[in-house]
């Protein structure tokens, strides 16, 4: 007999957005917040990530008139933090993603909006239930091993059983990294990083919370069926022109194999997180594109 989820509920009412912890059937838990009502919108994203990612974009969201979700995805955030290697897997994130989905009780296809990862699990969720999907916005999304430097496609060949020293590596190193790939040398550009302060800060605290063994999981990339030529939902893809985690080219590569891609946009500023970057820029895109479907 499938268990019922258990939900335990935090609600914090100064934004009014609630705060929210459910443990699914197989027992792992899953941390999200919802804001608003309407037609749902649901944001996912990225490896070491969590889903403050989320937090310049929900409140627009939500004021306009849609029901926003975010989750911290398996390993990531206050979401459950297996200790094997083996169980981080794309096929068990998008496991707990596609369980979590169903105990939010949507009965209106939603918008999956998915950055990097959560935007691959977006893709691989819209190809597998069309019907609950109205429409995809994809950011910079993690779809081909292909898109890794080889370094990083060399790394990703083995499952990673060693992870003392991501484990043991401190929160000012990780703030270190995050300051340092951010630095912009733009010519013409006031801002000595093209990340905010507050956004460099929580990057590196998502860093150091999450689970080491959540990077076992882009190896597994290519155990799955990610053809984007079978997502008939209309698309809006966005991307930064300066990624330096997923080659660029991909993404206009991308875009050629979407049926019903309804427009691009490419952050020239930005590198692999431009929601993060400048969600000025970013969220009108988006908020258009919700309007527009």
């Amino acid at each position: 007999m499938r268990r019922l989820c258990e939900i335990r509920m935090e609600v914090r009412t100064k934004n009014k957005i609630e705060y929210r912890s459910i443990t699914l059937p197989n027992g792992r838990r899953v941390n999200y917040v919802h804001q608003g009502v309407g037609l749902p919108v649901v944001m996912v994203h990225g490896l070491a990530a969590s889903l403050h990612d989320w937090d310049d974009l929900m409140p627009e969201v939500a004021a306009a008139g849609y029901a926003g979700y975010a989750l911290d995805l398996l390993g990531h955030g206050e979401s459950e933090k297996p200790e094997r290697a083996h169980e981080y897997s794309v096929e068990n994130a998008y496991a707990d993603f596609a369980a979590w989905i169903d105990s939010l009780h949507i009965k209106a296809p939603m918008v999956l909006v998915g950055h990097s990862l959560g935007g691959g699990l977006s893709m691989l969720y819209a190809r597998r239930n069309p019907d609950r999907v109205k429409a995809l916005v994809i950011v910079n999304p993690f779809y081909s091993m292909g898109q890794l430097p080889p370094i990083l496609q060399k790394m990703f060949r083995h499952q990673l059983i060693n992870t003392t020293l991501i484990e043991r590596t401190p929160y000012r190193l990780f703030r270190l990294f995050v300051d340092v790939t951010s630095f912009s040398g733009y010519i013409g550009n006031r801002e000595t990083h093209v990340l905010p302060e507050h956004i460099r800060y929580q990057t590196a605290l998502d860093y150091k919370r999450a689970s080491s063994g959540i990077y076992n999981i882009p190896r597994t990339l290519h155990h799955l069926d990610m053809d984007p030529s079978r997502i008939t939902q209309p698309t809006l893809l966005l991307w930064g022109g300066r990624d330096q985690t997923l080659a660029p080219a991909s993404f206009p590569k991308l875009a050629g194999m979407l049926p019903n891609l309804v427009k691009t946009h490419h952050f020239p500023i930005c590198g692999h997180v431009p929601h993060q970057c400048h969600p000025a820029d970013f969220n009108p895109h988006v908020m258009e594109f919700l309007s527009k479907i």
